[in-house]
């Protein structure tokens, strides 16, 4: 080993063709693989936990740490004649090389048959008080169906009372470069601070999207193919209780697949704080509704506004016919609303899953007709998100209430949209919470929040989705540092996947959301 040279992160890469060895160094050391060991009958402990995973052909390396006690390790990644050899207990492929690796797998070009997918195959090798012993090997499975190669989502704190930096971030999937997209810091004042989020994207596109900017210098940001502008967004119509001044703000938003234009859910918002369950927020609708925004004419129409209900959370069909959204029964006992009666009626709220249809020449809704009865299972149905084909809805279920990443019950499910029937995702769910989610581009993979770690920190999860609406087994998204996600003290939120990343410069936002007050 050089001088000064890390003994954690050395690798390399070897074909052998022909009797052929092309050896690459990737750190300018040259790992070997011990002579003599003794074989394990036990997986070797890592994280993030990537063995038996099913990963896009286009996706950043796997980086993984040895947990187990050990003073040294090598580990082998191979598939047919080829294989990388990386040294240390953190193992950090060379991008280059696991790019090489992955285009090993098979020749995914002009596409793949279901089926088609090809393993690569694992083996760590540890050392301990000079004895060396080989793991169990294990394989990753490489899917043909690539995944789009960006991710969209805000850092927050998972703080209950107060934040103060909040960025909204892009990072792409095919390696590890990371950027901002928004700041709060650069608008943010002394005495005034302020709360970006609901960032969204029409079909994928990072040249068309919107995001939401509450408090000091608050309003709407749309970017569309270049053209930039600042807008307010409230219901059209007044608020139905006396007890909130104004008009309910647009919060939740679903972009058209085709038309210029945004379903808006409007929130009134609420929360309060148990101080004996472990779910230690909750988060309420005190009331809302559903508008329609055009983004060049600037003008709201109200979709749906019922007495008694609670209407969120839309998302459009894929062929813009329909809109779905959950919407909730409940009546106020109280003339106004009231925190300690919603507060005390809390598992009353119930969501179940609606759908409207729409006309996108007339631009008119026709009645809604309910889709998914949870209230009917005790439960609470929320974020509906439809697959590309049309085909799935994948939704967040638990016992009560909205604000479902704060509810450790909390876990998604899948309905068949041709046969009406639904069920648990178990294959991605876990003991913890799982809750925000979306679709890729192509329909064969969903990211989605997870607390499945500490029941505190949401990471972004990725798993495979079969024609049939089977899920591989969820892999953390992969960072350059193995430890990052355990020292990482923000939470993931609302993961969005896009096909490039976004152009704007944070401090574009902050100026435009400077001349609007």
């Amino acid at each position: 080993m050089l001088k000064g040279e890390s003994p954690r992160n050395r690798c390399r890469l070897r074909w052998g063709v022909g009797g052929l060895l092309v050896l690459l160094l990737m750190a300018c050391g040259r790992p070997q693989l011990p002579e003599h060991y003794t074989q394990g009958n036990v997986l070797p402990r890592i994280y993030p936990d990537y063995a038996g995973v099913t990963i896009p052909v286009n996706i950043a390396p796997l980086c993984f740490e040895l947990l187990n006690d050990a003073d040294a390790a090598v580990t082998r990644f191979s598939v047919g004649g080829q294989e990388l050899l990386c040294e240390g207990l953190k193992v950090r492929p060379d991008q280059d090389a696991w790019r090489s690796l992955l285009s090993g797998t098979s020749d995914l070009s002009g596409g793949a048959a279901p089926g088609s997918e090809r393993t690569i195959g694992v083996e760590v090798f540890a050392q301990k008080d000079g004895q060396w012993m080989r793991y169990q090997p294990f394989s990753i499975c490489v899917s043909p169906d690539s995944i789009d190669p960006w991710l969209s989502f805000r850092y927050i704190s998972p703080s209950y009372v107060s934040y103060e930096e909040l960025t909204i971030n892009q990072r792409c999937l095919e390696n590890f470069d990371e950027r901002v997209i928004a700041s709060n810091m650069l608008c943010s004042t002394e005495s005034g601070g302020q709360c970006i989020n609901c960032h969204s994207f029409q079909q994928y596109s990072p040249r068309r999207m919107q995001l939401h900017a509450r408090h000091t210098h608050g309003g709407t940001v749309i970017a569309y193919d270049g053209e930039l502008q600042r807008v307010d967004i409230v219901s059209p119509q007044p608020v139905r209780s006396q007890s909130v001044k104004s008009q309910s703000p647009a919060v939740y938003p679903a972009w058209h697949p085709t038309e210029k234009l945004i379903a808006y859910s409007c929130n009134s918002t609420l929360q309060s704080f148990h101080t004996v369950d472990i779910d230690k927020i909750e988060v309420y609708d005190a009331q809302s509704s559903l508008i329609l925004y055009d983004v060049d004419s600037h003008v709201a129409t109200t979709i749906e506004d019922l007495p008694d209900e609670m209407a969120t959370f839309p998302a459009w069909a894929p062929d813009g016919q329909a809109l779905y959204y959950c919407s909730a029964r409940f009546a106020y006992e109280a003339d106004s609303i009231d925190l300690e009666e919603l507060t005390l009626r809390a598992e009353e709220l119930k969501y179940n899953i609606f759908r409207r249809p729409f006309d996108p020449q007339t631009r008119t809704f026709g009645e809604r007709e309910l889709v998914f009865s949870a209230d009917s299972l005790g439960q609470s149905a929320t974020l509906p998100r439809l697959s590309p084909d049309g085909r799935w809805l994948l939704f967040t279920m638990g016992r009560y209430g909205t604000f479902h990443i704060w509810h450790r019950d909390a876990d998604l499910w899948l309905l068949d949209l041709a046969s009406g029937e639904a069920r648990p995702f178990d294959e991605v769910n876990s003991p913890n919470s799982e809750s925000y989610h979306s679709w890729s581009s192509n329909g064969r993979w969903v990211v989605f929040s997870s607390r499945r770690h500490d029941g505190v920190f949401t990471r972004p999860f990725f798993a495979h989705v079969s024609a049939d609406g089977r899920a591989t087994k969820p892999f953390e998204l992969p960072c350059q540092d193995p430890d990052r996600h355990l020292q990482l003290l923000k939470s993931y939120n609302v993961p969005e996947l896009m096909t490039g990343p976004v152009s704007l410069t944070p401090q574009q936002i902050a100026a435009l959301l400077k001349e609007g007050k």
